[in-house]
């Protein structure tokens, strides 16, 4: 089963993504999804951003280089069989 997640951008825009991989870092929530549930897919890095009271998780897209690559390398080594390329 494919797992999705709806996006709402600042503009208002939906986009839906499918979950491919989460992981905890340092008490943070963080998704790795992608745009199309096929091969050649683009890949984005989501962090949860709500308080830890929230009934809802609320994501941003994480645009900090040094922590994208950071998670980048957490979810490259959690999916050894999948090749990433920036």
């Amino acid at each position: 089963m494919e797992t999705k997640i709806r996006f709402q951008s600042e503009d208002g825009t939906v986009t839906e993504f499918y979950i491919e991989e989460q992981t905890r870092i340092g008490g943070t929530a963080y998704l790795l999804v992608s745009d199309s549930p096929e091969e050649e897919a683009s890949a984005y890095i989501l962090k949860d951003v709500s308080e830890d009271t929230s009934p809802e998780a609320c994501y941003v897209m994480v645009e900090d280089e040094e922590e994208l690559q950071a998670v980048f390398k957490v979810f490259e080594q959690m999916l050894e069989d999948v090749d990433f390329e920036m």
